[in-house]
């Protein structure tokens, strides 16, 4: 017997499960009982397309039962892979996902509200423990002849030893504590399964002592019974005319570890040259790990319904990864690898296929319910602009499902929608981007729009920054940044410009005293109650792009510097115009620059420098 600890955040996960998951504590039952379906998937599979295995009998069940008296048990079998030492460790002792941290550091201590969050990351087999004191795994991996017994408390670690079973599969036996002693009951458990497992494509059974009664009602013995308790049919092959909602909310729970029903389901049935099954879902919540690179895909390939795969990323987009479901193919051959798999025409044309008509779906709710489309958008909108980026193919109907904040109307809008409310001889359409909303709003860099009553777009999310550009025009309109030097152009007047000239040589005086700290100082023709704005040369990466690149791990130009934009009408300016040169015009002009930088979120290099000035300014004019 060899005695290990666990992972640390097995540990914590372990405590939080406990703690904070009473009211939903039956969906236990559901991941086991989809664990065992997980593994009589992979033998199957095994089975068809593997000679080691193609002799090898296989008997597809899951059995459970149960044991009363003073020691209460509950026992979930399967005749599946099963699994040897190393695969002990690695599935109950490890969890290697990255994701694991960054979801145990949201967790708040609100039970009502960390249960919702550890119903999204999937509990999968720790959840034994809101009902057991102590649990045993006894299993033996399909082509070996040794057993192993895994034993743990679920505190501190566990330990494996030798044993003995007949057969390759998995028995789990939970030892049951007061929490879970309601479980050691035939009605309760066939509850359960009908509500969560029902739709397990694997018969089963439930064992269970029976009572025999006499006409007269006197009991006459026991007797041991064994019932199917699931349709033990594949869901997703019914027909869509007789499946309620109900029946499509528990298969999604069933398939997905998550307590909530979905927000969305699809389900196609495509016949002729090509013929298979797809039955998408999207979570209410967006996945725990949706945004990171070792996140966990969500839809299962299938091969007239014998389990192929479910960690293969190339299934669906990248960006689409937030797909929970089902694809079952009529014409894949069953033995197709990964790498093959990866290149099959097949394959790709029910990718390409599946990809066209969710994208039309999102489409249709946009027009149908764009209330509930919101809801969607809110959860998944980033992903849609990565799809804008990477999908070539689909990036104009995806372009088309993008929604934004604006300064014309309240909530959401479309790039169609801003079309029809654009001025006559309005040729552009504007954005600013940046990191908060109100920030925004409130830029010196959306006076001169809101004064003639030109809309501009809200662009908050950091991804805006690298997706935008890759959206140079829409219908024929060409999209601009107002953050960029050259987005006034088109909205400046004859006196605007001819007030520039007359501002030269304040220009160059301040340009001078800024030195390299700027790329160029210019009158600008977009402020009018601010003093001063930086914005980007067309040809640069805006502040924002900077930081988002940084944020990347890439690395951000060194040398790229803002412009200077000044207000020619401004009262700080035009004194300046009467300054001689000095320490305070030294001191004005560099506050125009520090002011301006702050407003557009850029530290400052040296913050006391800034109030030693702002100081000497203030202590002058009072």
């Amino acid at each position: 017997m060899t005695t290990h600890s666990f992972q640390t955040e097995v540990s914590q996960l372990l405590h939080l499960i406990i703690h904070s998951l009473y009211s939903h504590k039956e969906i236990f039952l559901r991941e086991l009982v989809s664990n065992s379906s997980d593994a009589l998937d992979k033998l199957k599979y095994l089975t068809l397309t593997d000679d080691a295995h193609k002799d090898a009998a296989f008997e597809p069940k899951i059995d459970i039962s149960y044991q009363d008296g003073d020691a209460k048990t509950l026992t979930i079998s399967d005749s599946g892979i099963g699994m040897n030492e190393e695969d002990l460790k690695e599935n109950l002792g490890t969890i290697a996902r990255s994701g694991t941290k960054n979801f145990l550091n949201k967790l708040t201590g609100d039970a009502k509200k960390d249960s919702s969050l550890i119903g999204q990351f999937g509990v999968g087999f720790y959840s034994s423990y809101m009902v057991a004191d102590s649990v045993e795994v006894i299993s033996r991996k399909a082509g070996e002849d040794d057993a192993w017994k895994w034993t743990s408390d679920g505190k501190s670690g566990y330990e494996i030893e030798k044993t003995v079973r007949k057969s390759a599969g998995t028995d789990v036996i939970l030892h049951l504590n007061d929490e879970g002693k309601e479980y050691v009951n035939r009605w309760e458990i066939q509850t359960i399964i009908k509500k969560y497992s029902n739709h397990i494509p694997f018969p089963i059974h439930l064992h269970y002592e029976d009572t025999q009664y006499d006409k007269d009602g006197k009991e006459t013995g026991k007797e041991q019974k064994e019932d199917q308790i699931n349709d033990g049919t594949a869901f997703w092959k019914r027909s869509k005319s007789e499946l309620k909602e109900k029946d499509y909310n528990e298969f999604y729970k069933s398939i997905s570890t998550d307590f909530e029903d979905p927000m969305l389901y699809f389900h196609t049935r495509a016949e002729g040259a090509l013929e298979y099954t797809t039955l998408f879902y999207i979570p209410k919540k967006a996945p725990t790990d949706l945004f990171y690179a070792d996140y966990k895909p969500g839809v299962k390939l299938y091969v007239n319904r014998v389990f192929i795969t479910d960690d293969d990323k190339e299934l669906m987009p990248v960006w689409m990864r937030f797909l929970r479901g089902v694809i079952d193919s009529e014409d894949l051959p069953l033995n197709i690898s990964r790498e093959i798999l990866q290149q099959n025409r097949i394959m790709a044309k029910i990718k390409k296929n599946s990809v066209k008509k969710l994208i039309k779906e999102f489409g249709n709710l946009a027009n149908t319910d764009s209330k509930k489309y919101i809801e969607f958008y809110e959860e998944y909108g980033r992903t849609l602009k990565e799809g804008v980026a990477q999908d070539f193919e689909n990036k104009d109907n995806l372009i088309d499902l993008l929604r934004f904040k604006s300064t014309k109307v309240d909530g959401y809008t479309s790039l169609a929608e801003y079309l029809d409310r654009m001025q006559d001889d309005q040729n552009i359409i504007y954005y600013i981007t940046g990191e908060k909303e109100g920030s925004l709003r409130n830029s010196p860099l959306l006076e001169m729009y809101n004064n003639k009553d030109v809309e501009v777009l809200i662009m908050d999310d950091e991804i805006d920054e690298l997706v935008m550009p890759s959206i140079p025009k829409y219908k024929e309109k060409e999209l601009r940044s107002v953050n960029r030097s050259d987005a006034a152009d088109e909205l400046k007047s004859d006196d605007e410009k001819s007030s520039e000239k007359e501002l030269k040589p304040l220009l160059k005086k301040i340009k001078k005293v800024l030195g390299d700290k700027v790329k160029d100082v210019v009158a600008s023709t977009r402020l009018s109650d601010s003093p001063s704005v930086i914005v980007a040369d067309q040809n640069d990466p805006t502040v924002q792009m900077q930081e988002v690149l940084r944020a990347m791990g890439q690395t951000a130009p060194q040398d790229v510097k803002p412009i200077l934009e000044i207000n020619p009408t401004h009262a700080v300016v035009k004194k300046m115009q009467d300054m001689r040169k000095s320490k305070a015009f030294d001191d004005a002009a560099m506050l125009l620059l520090e002011q301006a930088l702050l407003l557009e979120g850029v530290k400052l290099d040296n913050p006391p420098e800034f109030v030693s000035r702002l100081n000497s300014i203030l202590g002058k004019a009072l």
